[in-house]
């Protein structure tokens, strides 16, 4: 089977949510933004921090000039603070290297830090509007079911093969794939799939009697209690503190499990995200001074 072009479509124009990185005048560079917090967050906890980054900082240039520190900040709850990190240093890339401008061809986004292989297809399409397969798991979730007739797809080297086949071969095609990208987000669904509401008449899955996966669902990786929650909090006391702050600071954040935290203040250390002064004290990178 293949996805109807024109049934999806109409459905993404009547469906689509209203999401401010999709919007006319969005630049090359805040679309970049957005799928590099995008990445394993939640829209709804991703839109008001984009909107101030975007305020603050409108310009690959713009961002190279803040501080570790305030890129950190300003990264907020979102997680895998590293990626702030990967996002500053490609600002600054992009800044010296590219006039300011994103560039707008796969080879090219691939070599700067922080884009992988699903981030500059992304770009290259929604941004410069290239018609170049774009895959997620969402896009792979309904590419399963729709033209496989598979519950779900692990990642594959023939995904890429799989979406290209479908893809218009007109102006179409960037929006056929952000299409594609929504239905697997709100209505093909992992857990909860809206089959009543799908806009698509034809399903290899639904016409197999929606055979179950081969494999069992994984379990969402649990937060409580993981060094990630723990360097989340060493990190607020950080972001919380303009000046650098002792260690005792941090160490009562997390007294249940001591060897876990200096675990995670070790690994912080390492990724570059918290720096240690001359005298003995923490801070954001870039803050610390000179101790």
């Amino acid at each position: 089977m293949t996805v109807d072009t024109g049934e999806l479509l109409d459905w993404y124009g009547r469906a689509q949510r209203d999401l401010p990185w999709r919007r006319p005048g969005v630049t090359a560079w805040q679309i970049l933004v957005s799928e590099f917090m995008l990445q394993q967050t939640p829209v709804a906890r991703v839109d008001p921090i984009w909107r101030d980054w975007i305020a603050r900082w409108p310009t690959p240039s713009a961002t190279a000039a803040a501080s570790a520190a305030d890129v950190l900040r300003a990264w907020g709850k979102l997680g895998y603070p590293r990626r702030a990190k990967r996002l500053h240093e490609c600002a600054a890339v992009i800044a010296a290297e590219h006039g300011d401008e994103v560039p707008d061809d796969v080879e090219t986004l691939l070599t700067l830090p922080g884009i992988g292989a699903y981030t500059a297809r992304a770009v290259a399409c929604f941004a410069y509007r290239k018609r170049v397969p774009v895959v997620d798991t969402n896009v792979r979730r309904v590419v399963a079911r729709v033209v496989h007739g598979r519950a779900d797809s692990p990642a594959s080297v023939r995904d890429l093969a799989d979406v290209d086949a479908l893809l218009p071969n007109d102006d179409e095609a960037p929006t056929f794939s952000v299409a594609l990208m929504e239905l697997g987000a709100t209505v093909c669904t992992a857990r909860s799939p809206r089959c009543g509401v799908c806009p698509l008449s034809a399903c290899a899955w639904r016409a197999a009697g929606y055979p179950p996966a081969e494999t069992p669902a994984r379990r969402p990786q649990r937060f409580a209690g993981t060094d990630r929650q723990v360097r989340g909090k060493l990190l607020d006391v950080l972001r919380a503190n303009v000046a650098p702050v002792e260690r005792a600071a941090l160490d009562v954040v997390w007294l249940t499990d001591t060897a876990q935290r200096d675990r995670a203040l070790d690994s912080l250390l390492v990724d570059g995200l918290v720096e240690q002064t001359g005298d003995g004290r923490f801070a954001l990178a870039g803050e610390g001074g000179d101790g």
